[in-house]
């Protein structure tokens, strides 16, 4: 939880920044419920992949309170009103042939949740370790247009120098659209769903019943659900005053899911169901911590567990040293 506890720091600071202003400030925190991994752990842990979901909640609640972090609302994925806005948005660009069914085939890597192609192949022509385990799917699925047909949403890249920041990041989604551009192939398009018969927990289809949505189109909508998005309104301007009033945001990340999935995946949806260029969200993007030079990781075992240090040196001071010295951006060393 050590990534998590640095993004929740960092937006509480940048919160009671806003609130000292006297600004109005919508804070929210969101965890993964969804997914082939979380649902392979929880078989391992013995339990269903929902009860195994509301524990490790539990513990990002408490994280926060411990770090005396100060949110609107916290993480509620599994939530009706969650459920109801991702079938709504489904169901809408469904009807409006925005999403199509097709059929993929291909290997899939549970560890990144997604399909992989020969871009993904290394140079003896094999599939790197950093995959993890990979399986052979070819099934009849649910797809969406991918960047290949709505890359020219990106242009407000060139007209806002902040979309992005620390700015080295706009210009790495910069260069990483202009690849999909310069790459264009048919029967690329991002499947946004999967069969129960993989997957049996997740939000269904509302014109499938054999398939749940896709983990990145569940968990990015999460942004707009608890804001009071309203799905069955097609264009922004028709959305709320209590939603519009909290729109755009700045959307908290790390590095490793700027692409495709904040940076590509979410503005094309964004895009899709009536978002304007002025609009989008501004992405502040964040590094790792590392520890000898590695990456954190629960499955290496080389964590810092964060109650432990909120416990041993108090909130305050815990606090103080995730602000001033890591930087934003950066990978910093621990020890």
């Amino acid at each position: 939880m050590s990534g998590t506890l640095y993004e929740m720091v960092l937006a509480d600071v940048i919160a009671r920044y806003h609130r000292l202003k006297g600004e109005k400030v919508f804070f929210f925190t969101g965890v993964d419920q969804h997914g082939q991994k979380v649902q392979q752990s929880a078989a391992k842990a013995g339990v269903a992949p929902a009860e195994f979901v509301k524990g490790i909640t539990q513990k990002c609640v408490d994280l926060g309170k411990n770090s005396t972090c100060n949110t609107t609302t916290g993480p509620r994925r599994r939530s009706d009103r969650h459920k109801k806005v991702v079938r709504g948005i489904l169901q809408r660009l469904f009807d409006e042939g925005q999403i199509y069914k097709d059929k993929q085939s291909g290997y899939y890597s549970v560890r990144q949740e997604q399909f992989l192609t020969d871009k993904e192949r290394g140079a003896d022509g094999q599939f790197g370790p950093e995959w993890g385990r990979l399986n052979s799917a070819k099934k009849k699925i649910t797809t969406s247009s991918s960047a290949n047909t709505r890359i020219g949403c990106f242009s407000y890249l060139d007209n806002r120098a902040d979309a992005v920041i620390p700015d080295f990041r706009q210009k790495e989604l910069r260069n990483a659209v202009e690849k999909i551009s310069d790459n264009r192939q048919s029967g690329s398009d991002l499947c946004i769903s999967r069969p129960k018969s993989r997957l049996d927990w997740g939000i269904e289809l509302p014109f499938d019943k054999d398939f749940v949505t896709y983990v990145w189109f569940d968990a990015l909508t999460n942004y707009i659900s608890f804001a009071g998005y309203d799905p069955s309104l097609s264009t922004f301007n028709s959305q709320p005053s209590t939603f519009r009033d909290k729109w755009p945001a700045l959307q908290i990340i790390g590095k490793d899911i700027l692409v495709p999935a904040h940076g590509i995946y979410w503005l094309i949806m964004l895009h899709a169901i009536g978002f304007p260029d002025d609009q989008m969200p501004q992405l502040l993007v964040h590094g790792w911590w590392n520890i000898g030079g590695a990456k954190m990781s629960k499955s290496v075992g080389n964590i810092v567990d964060p109650f432990v240090l909120a416990d041993k040196y108090g909130s305050d001071a815990l606090r103080y040293y995730l602000m001033s010295d890591i930087a934003t951006g950066t990978r910093r060393r621990l020890f």
